[in-house]
């Protein structure tokens, strides 16, 4: 697991190489693994691509996130894609174990792992497993399906080709990016940025 991750960067150019000839559906549509929250309908699709060592991807969690779904989410008006666009080992490392938990949780344990993330982003890859552990422990998770979930190199393949699926098809290349409605704004937007961008297409 570890030698994998260290190669990170040659699995992209692996999976990179191996989808120039697939026949990927745009990431526009909603892919079966796809977590989102919001009416499946909503007028209007926000994908975000973030990263879970991402310090700006943290703040628009902590500090919009809750603003966008009581005005726009949870009135029915905006649906909300997370995807994963991890640039390291802790960030790999924290969206597969997102993965892992039921749906129903994930977005507690992912909001979670944002407001503690100083907590067990680190540089030693044996310090981030053991500190993301304690924070998966805590909820319920055991050792033996942590290590599995961190073991499982499809899950892994997964999320690196969704990675380059947004760089090949939208040249997504920073965290956090957000689609709105097939339009991508890059970096981190407060709630007034986006009132003005969600209110002018509902306005249209």
């Amino acid at each position: 697991m570890y030698f994998k991750i260290s190669i990170l960067s040659i699995l992209y150019l692996f999976l990179s190489f191996n989808n120039l000839y697939s026949a990927d559906h745009s990431i526009l549509k909603i892919q079966e693994n796809d977590f989102y929250i919001g009416e499946p309908e909503a007028p209007v699709t926000i994908i975000e691509y973030a990263s879970m060592s991402c310090s700006h991807c943290a703040d628009f969690h902590n500090e919009t996130l809750d603003d966008l779904k009581s005005e726009y989410i949870d009135t029915g008006k905006v649906k909300f894609v997370f995807r994963d666009f991890p640039f390291n080992y802790p960030a790999l490392a924290g969206s597969m174990i997102l993965s892992c938990v039921t749906e129903d949780a994930r977005y507690d344990y992912m909001n979670a792992l944002y407001k503690l993330q100083k907590n067990w982003v680190m540089r030693d890859h044996s310090k981030t497993r053991s500190e993301l552990y304690k924070i998966m422990q805590s909820g319920g998770m055991q050792q033996d399906e942590f290590d599995a979930c961190l073991s499982d190199i499809n899950l892994e393949n997964d999320i690196l080709e969704g990675v380059m699926n947004a760089q090949r098809e939208f040249n997504i290349n920073r965290t956090p990016s957000f689609i709105v409605n097939g339009i991508v704004y890059s970096g981190n937007k407060n709630i007034k940025e986006f009132r003005q961008i969600i209110d002018k297409i509902l306005s249209q």
